[in-house]
């Protein structure tokens, strides 16, 4: 009731009565920031309210879309969204939030700018707390992995490996080493969820035409290896379509390893705990996501998996002022009859978690009563490549082409903007009546090596006999 009074009697020219930070610029951070500007504008036009979005990133990635882009089906521009162009009426801070002091409101924030200036993190004061940094990859003390793996969970690691697998069939097709032509043609992907399997999937695909425009590699050349720890992969689709689907794989040459666990990639070599070697220069991890490392840093609630301990209003449980959704948050599932279930931390929940919760905090402000987030899952969509997928929603089962445009249909209406929709809906049509792209762009990543080398240099990670197009140390990574 006193934030409400505060709206109502603050002129406009003077301070804003009430700030809120949103910390991330995610799926949670980007929607929920939307949907205040949109109920708030006069509060924000007359200064009374300010929102303020801290992000590490100019943009929110559409994660779902990052298996079609290192396709090459849709650019990588059109996967992210410009925050600055879709938040108008609030104030984008590019940083990184360090810590949170919940109790004297403020956030540790470093920037760009702190790092130039040398002065060290800034601290930003708030009235009310909006936490979605979202969450990172899970890694394992896997020997080899921080030198050798890829990961695959924003848009640069996605061209990255693109170009990247694009570039070791180069290399496999120039060689003259037996072993060295294995190692390039095998790929290892760990992780038998969504990220792991569709981007194995639209890779595979990828790869498989490009191999016709190389007079010595075909598409059986190449090796495709799916490491799964758990028995089933796709667990979200249902038992039914995962098994259709380790069928469909499996009918593609590819090597599905289920009730496997990736040991060792040293040196190059992906050891298995079944105890396959296999000499690769691609190890690509996928294996699950954990809460980011800003919600350790700050004196909120956590539960054992170290995600803020949340009501079904989506407040943080035990504290005022502070909200959380998403990936970060413990949400209790009121559609579920299991004692303490929580909500998926996945995008369908986020998504519609972000309406409710702009709403509460708007109530909040306003001194009306809260709303419980309560939505019962409906099911999900996988590709499996171009004009194959899998599907189990509202209880019904679909796989092939239906279930693949099922997926594109539905993530077509979720990519925020119509600027977005437009733009992803031309290309599709576009590549439905031209060939692939089948570019390597690594160059890319190191914009100045070419001139560094004519300068008298090297090219950062390379040696002085490696070829012009390379772009990857020895590492395997990208």
């Amino acid at each position: 009731m006193v934030k409400a009074a505060n709206l109502r009697g603050t002129t406009p020219g003077t301070p804003p009565s009430t700030s809120i930070l949103v910390v991330g610029g995610g799926y949670v951070g980007m929607y929920t920031a939307l949907r205040l500007q949109r109920k708030l504008k006069q509060e924000l036009d007359s200064g009374r309210v300010e929102i303020v979005v801290i992000t590490p990133d100019p943009y929110m990635t559409y994660q779902p879309f990052l298996p079609e882009a290192a396709a090459g089906n849709i650019s990588p521009r059109h996967v992210v969204v410009p925050l600055r162009r879709v938040l108008k009426r609030c104030k984008i801070l590019l940083g990184e939030a360090t810590a949170i002091d919940h109790a004297k409101r403020t956030a540790t924030v470093a920037t760009l700018a702190t790092a130039e200036e040398g002065t060290g993190p800034v601290e930003i004061t708030y009235d009310e707390l909006v936490i979605a940094p979202g969450s990172v990859s899970r890694t394992l003390p896997v020997p080899g992995l921080a030198e050798h793996g890829i990961g695959f969970k924003t848009v640069e690691e996605a061209i990255g490996l693109r170009n990247h697998v694009i570039e070791q069939m180069d290399i496999a097709s120039s060689t003259r080493d037996p072993a060295i032509r294995d190692a390039a043609l095998t790929f290892v992907f760990v992780g038998g969820g969504y990220a792991g399997v569709e981007a194995l999937a639209e890779l595979e695909d990828m790869a498989r035409y490009t191999a016709r425009y190389y007079h010595n590699i075909k598409p059986d050349d190449l090796k495709w290896i799916l490491v799964e720890a758990s028995n089933r992969i796709l667990p979200e689709v249902g038992e039914e379509m995962g098994k259709y689907a380790i069928r469909e794989l499996r009918a593609r040459n590819i090597d599905v390893r289920l009730e496997t666990r990736l040991d060792s990639c040293e040196d190059r070599v992906a050891l298995l705990s079944d105890g396959s070697r296999f000499p690769t220069r691609t190890v690509v991890w996928t294996a699950g996501v954990k809460p980011a490392p800003l919600l350790a840093a700050t004196d909120l609630p956590l539960n054992e998996r170290g995600r803020l301990k949340c009501t079904a209003q989506l407040t943080v449980a035990g504290v005022d002022h502070a909200w959380a959704a998403g990936d970060a948050a413990a949400v209790p599932d009121v559609t579920s009859d299991e004692p303490g279930k929580e909500t998926a931390p996945n995008a369908q929940h986020a998504v519609r978690q972000t309406k409710v919760l702009a709403e509460n905090i708007v109530a909040s402000l306003r001194g009306e009563p809260l709303k419980e987030y309560a939505h019962k899952y409906v099911g999900s969509v996988a590709s499996l490549g171009l004009h194959k997928g899998v599907a189990h929603v509202y209880g019904r089962k679909l796989k092939g082409y239906p279930a693949w445009l099922m997926h594109r249909v539905y993530h077509l209406s979720r990519v925020p903007t119509f600027n977005r929709k437009a733009r992803v809906l031309a290309e599709w049509t576009l590549s439905g009546l031209f060939k692939r792209e089948i570019v390597s762009l690594g160059s890319l990543e190191h914009p100045r090596a070419e001139f560094e080398l004519a300068a008298g240099g090297r090219r950062p990670g390379h040696g002085p006999d490696t070829p012009k197009g390379g772009s990857h140390d020895d590492s395997g990574g990208t």
